[in-house]
């Protein structure tokens, strides 16, 4: 297995937009490499006879009914009430997409 330098942490931190200073690199270069070298022993494991699985608690599709609770709802003059910019009853805000 290739070990993890200083310089492919720093590209890894890099496309991970993580600003790290030399110091924090040379800290991490090694904790990188423990951790593949677990990954590593972890993927030689026999999983024969394993079933494949997704989750394990058996449990589906656990939602709570939505409840209106009208006491903690504002009127839409009290939810516009602190915004920068409103037209017609909306919020208004920068655009974010080009046309």
């Amino acid at each position: 297995m290739q070990t993890v330098t200083a310089d492919i942490t720093a590209h890894i931190a890099h496309l991970a937009n993580l600003p790290l200073t030399p110091d924090q690199i040379e800290k991490y270069a090694p904790q990188l490499n423990s951790v593949l070298e677990y990954t590593q022993q972890a993927s030689m494991l026999s999983t024969d006879g394993v079933a494949e699985t997704s989750q394990v608690t058996g449990l589906e599709n656990i939602l709570r009914e939505d409840v209106v609770e009208r006491s903690r709802m504002f009127t839409q003059e009290e939810a516009l009430s602190n915004a920068h910019r409103t037209h017609n009853g909306y919020f208004v805000v920068p655009a974010l997409l080009q046309e």
